[in-house]
């Protein structure tokens, strides 16, 4: 009967005694495979963020309802020029000229030699405002005591200390004038000038031989009414000697390498013209949109690099670089206004040195309408009468609507600061919206870049 009664159980539950059997070996094959709990703890834990992603899906932060995908964002993928930083580069470079109606900040870079520490003072104070930032490099020619009197002056200074836009490059550049060297020192003010504020519209260079026909004021005041697109760059394209003396020899600038100033090395080889860019050449002195030169520091499509290296070997570089590159880009070809704001008195032909101004060239400089004059010898006569008659320089600055302060007794009223936003124009304000009448004429507007 017990084994009838066994057989009756296997046929009604067949997998009984298989089990038995498997139970009593695979427990002891479980109790040596530690990784179960590991196992099943990750696996929760997978778990838990699966759902915390599908739930996140279909509830925003702020409770309300939201398409579980965001169907504009596929659509915008199509496009791919957003996946590239270039794009959004160049999308800055087109910004409109009047995206901001306040009135206009400049960016200046003052440069000088041995000896000019006390010019670029000068110069400075003819063409300070409080709304602009300004750059001066000393360069290595001139002896550090002469650096460090330059950086005292400026920290000395009470306007300059409180409102803290004027800055002295510690890191002085051997500077050769017909050679790349001086690209290389402008460039470098302008990345710090890019640095310390962004706040500015245009970029202008002067030297200690420069000085200034019209107030800061007149110059702000007349550039509100501008578009801020537009670059003050004196050009023409390359031709006539200018061809042979200049674009084909190869020069070498000792500056590059070595800690003495010298000239210009020439070089026994010639090149061919560049097949890829046109060549410009023109004045050296510039006021170019903050939107050029963040693309001439930028070069998002690489040709400001690529002509760089080009005028690393040209004959007077500082007289084609940027020119050369304005007119090679589309973007800014347009913008371009043939004119350096300078009043310049050349030698006899080629014109290639300017002469030192004086007493004699006052009315023709006044005449000229130009904002800037050049050259001038250290404490000519004449630069008092600019500032007499011209400035309103009675103290350390010229005269501005800024200044505010007393001038009773000798008293400097720049001493107290004013709204650096309010302009008190006068007859140079006039003087230069005439010429600007002039350079946005129909006529002058053709002959950019051709």
């Amino acid at each position: 009967m017990r084994k009838l009664y066994r057989k009756l159980e296997l046929i009604r539950n067949p997998l009984t005694s298989v089990r038995k059997n498997v139970n009593s070996q695979s427990g002891r094959v479980l109790s040596d495979r530690k990784w179960i709990i590991p196992f099943f703890a990750s696996l929760l834990v997978s778990i838990t963020l699966f759902l915390s992603a599908i739930f996140g899906l279909f509830n925003t932060p702020n409770g309300g309802d939201q398409l579980p995908f965001d169907i504009i964002s596929f659509a915008r993928t199509e496009d791919s020029s957003g996946y590239f930083v270039e794009s959004d580069l160049k999308k800055s470079f087109n910004t409109s000229g009047y995206a901001s109606m306040e009135a206009p900040r400049l960016a200046y870079l003052i440069s000088g030699t041995k000896g000019d520490s006390r010019r670029m003072m000068r110069t400075l104070q003819a063409v300070y405002h409080p709304r602009n930032q300004y750059v001066l490099h000393l360069d290595l020619e001139a002896p550090p005591r002469e650096r460090l009197e330059l950086t005292n002056m400026v920290k000395i200074d009470p306007t300059f200390r409180e409102v803290e836009n004027v800055r002295v490059m510690a890191q002085s550049n051997l500077v050769t004038y017909k050679g790349p060297t001086m690209i290389a020192c402008t460039l470098q003010a302008i990345a710090i000038l890019l640095k310390e504020s962004l706040d500015w519209d245009w970029f202008l260079n002067l030297s200690a031989s420069d000085y200034p026909l019209v107030t800061q004021d007149d110059l702000l005041h007349v550039f509100s009414n501008l578009s801020r697109n537009l670059n003050f760059i004196e050009h023409t394209q390359i031709a006539g000697w200018k061809l042979n003396s200049r674009a084909k020899p190869i020069i070498v600038d000792p500056g590059l390498y070595l800690s003495k100033k010298s000239d210009i090395a020439w070089t026994t080889q010639r090149r061919s013209l560049p097949t890829s860019f046109k060549l410009y050449t023109g004045s050296a002195w510039v006021a170019l949109t903050r939107t050029f030169v963040e693309y001439c520091i930028w070069g998002w499509d690489n040709l400001p690099r690529t002509i760089l290296m080009y005028y690393t070997n040209f004959v007077s570089s500082p007289e084609g670089y940027f020119h050369t590159v304005i007119c090679n880009t589309d973007e800014f070809r347009s913008t371009v206004i043939s004119h350096d704001l300078h009043y310049i008195a050349w030698d006899t032909p080629p014109k290639q040195h300017p002469v030192s101004l004086s007493m004699k060239d006052f009315d023709k400089m006044v005449k000229s309408n130009a904002p800037f004059a050049r050259k001038f010898h250290k404490n000519d006569p004449v630069l008092d009468k600019i500032d007499k008659e011209l400035l309103g320089r009675t103290g350390r600055f010229a005269a501005g609507a800024w200044c505010i302060g007393g001038s009773e007794g000798g008293a400097d009223p720049c001493s107290v600061r004013g709204n650096d936003s309010v302009f008190a124009p006068g007859p140079g304000a006039k003087r230069l919206q005439e010429l600007l009448k002039t350079l946005m004429s129909e006529d002058s507007r053709k002959k950019q870049c051709s």
